[in-house]
């Protein structure tokens, strides 16, 4: 009773986070999408097991149709989607990722299409079919055991193009759980079928072991984008997402009249927004931020963008975005917390990508170099 409450409650907190990742505008990247899409598939994987310790599919066989599908064939899918999403589009545009969908498509197909004989009763596979299928089969465990075991490694090497060290830890962490997971999971399954033993056991601590990341992966998200913290922000922001809904925001760039788009003022809409997204939500600490992202989260292009920051600020959209930077490092420099930081740690902390962009930017808005700054707060 209580394992089932465990895993019921770990289904229903990966339905909840997945949805909140995809819906709100603080979660709004394409990478949090798959980051999204891996709580999603884990929670069908867990509910499927609960179907199947409660004889669910018993009383209702058409649900089999769900369990059919090799849910878990996306596991290492997503989550090396999601480390791609986070590199430079130069290495992430390089990879062939509609590859990564074959293996579960393939598997999909054929488990679907033995079901439709075997659950639904819609046809009768001949007798002279099943030395096909049986080769069939075959090529789906070959697939199982390149999926689960490549897909994770390259994800390891393409953890290397990741800039934030912070980032690049907690990836590193997660995709080690998710690999270890796998592998078991594959053992076991082969042992099985192989050897025709008793795995249920293994499989239920496997089970349980999915819970852990549902719950790993949400304290990481609360951690990694401050919710707990700083409440009234998340709730600021997430009311001017509603301020600024579709109704309010039908002037985009394309279909804005010339005298608006010459017009460009601080209260401009999608500046007011930008702001938020610097001030409340930091997202200049993301050190792949780029144009596209920002137009990504605005609803705009990212001429627009550029046309925005440039009338308001009469600076560019890099500057404006390492301003808020610089005033991150200084407030580490004025604040204890930090004081076992080194410059060069605030300054990745803060969003920059290497030293030499960190010392250039902040001499340029201070006047002072870091170590100069630093020594006169003391």
């Amino acid at each position: 009773m209580i394992y089932t409450t465990l895993l019921n409650i770990a289904i229903f907190q990966g339905i909840v986070l997945g949805l909140i990742i995809l819906k709100s505008s603080l979660f709004n990247s394409n990478s949090n999408k798959y980051l999204a899409g891996l709580l999603f598939v884990l929670s069908i994987v867990l509910l499927n097991y609960v179907f199947e310790m409660e004889d669910v599919f018993t009383s209702y066989p058409l649900l089999r149709f769900i369990d059919v599908i090799d849910w878990v064939f996306l596991l290492p899918v997503f989550t090396f989607l999601f480390i791609i999403n986070r590199i430079d589009d130069t290495v992430k545009n390089r990879q062939k990722t509609y590859l990564c969908y074959i293996p579960f498509a393939y598997n999909s197909i054929l488990n679907v299409t033995i079901c439709l004989d075997s659950v639904a009763g819609i046809y009768k596979i001949p007798e002279s079919y099943m030395h096909l299928i049986n080769i069939l089969q075959l090529i789906q465990l070959l697939l199982a055991v390149t999926i689960v075991l490549f897909l994770p490694l390259y994800s390891y090497f393409m953890i290397r193009h990741l800039k934030d060290p912070q980032e690049k830890k907690w990836i590193i962490i997660l995709l080690t759980i998710m690999y270890l997971l796998l592998f078991v999971w594959l053992s076991t399954y082969l042992v099985g079928l192989f050897f025709h033993s008793d795995i249920s056991s293994t499989m239920s601590g496997l089970a349980l072991s999915a819970t852990f990341i549902m719950h790993w992966t949400a304290y990481v998200g609360i951690y990694k984008y401050k919710l707990a913290k700083d409440k009234d922000a998340v709730y600021n922001f997430l009311n001017t997402d509603l301020a600024l809904s579709y109704s309010n925001l039908q002037i985009a760039e394309n279909n804005a009249p010339e005298e608006y788009k010459e017009s460009i003022t601080a209260d401009n809409l999608y500046f007011q927004k930008l702001e938020l997204l610097c001030k409340n939500q930091h997202i200049y600490t993301d050190s792949t931020l780029n144009r596209e992202k920002v137009a990504e989260k605005l609803g705009i292009s990212p001429g627009y963008v550029s046309q925005i920051v440039n009338t308001i600020t009469e600076d560019n959209f890099a500057n404006y975005i390492n301003n808020y930077r610089v005033e991150a490092v200084k407030e580490m420099i004025s604040n204890s917390e930090y004081e076992n930081y080194n410059l060069l740690t605030m300054g990745l902390e803060s969003g920059f990508t290497s030293k030499t962009t960190f010392y250039k930017a902040f001499k340029k808005v201070t006047g002072q170099t870091p170590n100069e700054y630093k020594n006169t707060q003391k």
